[in-house]
């Protein structure tokens, strides 16, 4: 008989997580704070709780992505959180962006309880998350990476394990956010002053996308600042500024000058205080054309 899951947090991401889990054959309990966004799931046969406690009953493995690390904290160990409903022996799946001590810190209190915390934070947009092709990031016991591995092949096309400390995943998240907005700046500033020289910018973008940066960092999101169209959302600005954020703090504890970090922190912080919202976080490269006196396309 099929073990019970369970998926709490139903955003764009964990929606698609969740569909892909159902798809695959897996009995699955869902919960999210707004209870509409269950429906889709509830019609491919998923049972739809009214708390994360109930949520969790009888479930084997409970995977989480939630917004941040309050919310992360709530769902767990808040009042019905997951942790006053989870049997022992289960394992808590965290896929959200947050701080290595959050996840710590859970393992911790998981630790107590009888159960396990796996960190496994993703990489990819939505579209990849609907099309099973997430790269996951994994650290916690090994027992837990066991317990939690016969289902990772219907979320995400590979997986990379980061050891034992929850923290280490987390970091890794927190480094691949930080990779990624230094390419959109890079490309938003090289865009900028090739086209304020009179150089089509989608030209240099398909140029440097099929030749030295032949990757899809900068096909995806170099697509986006060329045409200066920022959509479909993947993530948005005041999300990653929160990211952003904890890089900075890893960054002071760790004594680790990150000067590139505070100019993305800075150009997101510029780009949630213009009130942008329901678009993609790339959008932070726009300032780059605004500053040069060019406008906005599209």
């Amino acid at each position: 008989m099929a073990e019970q899951l369970a998926f709490l947090g139903l955003g764009g991401m964990g929606v698609a997580m969740a569909k892909n889990l159902l798809k695959a054959g897996h009995q699955l309990n869902v919960y999210n704070r707004t209870a509409s966004k269950a429906a889709p799931l509830q019609e491919l046969g998923a049972r739809v709780a009214n708390t994360p406690a109930e949520a969790v009953q009888g479930a084997s493995v409970v995977f989480t992505m939630v917004t941040d690390d309050a919310a992360l904290e709530t769902i767990t160990t808040g009042s019905d959180g997951l942790l006053s409903g989870l049997a022992q022996g289960a394992v808590h799946v965290s896929c959200s962006t947050v701080a290595p001590d959050t996840n710590r810190r859970l393992a911790e209190a998981h630790q107590k309880h009888g159960s396990a915390l796996l960190a496994m934070p993703v990489f990819g947009k939505p579209e990849a998350a609907a099309a099973g092709k997430l790269w996951l990031v994994v650290a916690g016991s090994t027992a837990a990476k066991q317990k939690a591995a016969p289902y990772l092949g219907a979320i995400g096309q590979g997986t990379y394990d980061f050891g034992e400390d929850p923290g280490a995943a987390s970091l890794v998240k927190l480094c691949g956010n930080f990779m990624l907005g230094a390419a959109i700046e890079a490309m938003a500033e090289a865009f900028t002053l090739a086209q304020k020289s009179g150089i089509d910018r989608q030209k240099v973008h398909e140029f440097f996308s099929n030749t030295l940066f032949d990757c899809a960092v900068y096909k995806n999101y170099g697509k986006l600042i060329a045409s200066q169209h920022y959509q479909p959302v993947g993530a948005e600005p005041v999300i990653i500024r929160k990211d952003l954020k904890l890089v900075l703090r890893e960054a002071q504890e760790q004594i680790v000058p990150m000067p590139f970090a505070n100019i993305i922190f800075d150009q997101l912080s510029a780009t949630v205080a213009r009130g942008r919202e329901n678009i993609d976080w790339a959008i932070f490269a726009q300032l780059a054309a605004d500053n040069a006196g060019l406008g906005q396309k599209g």
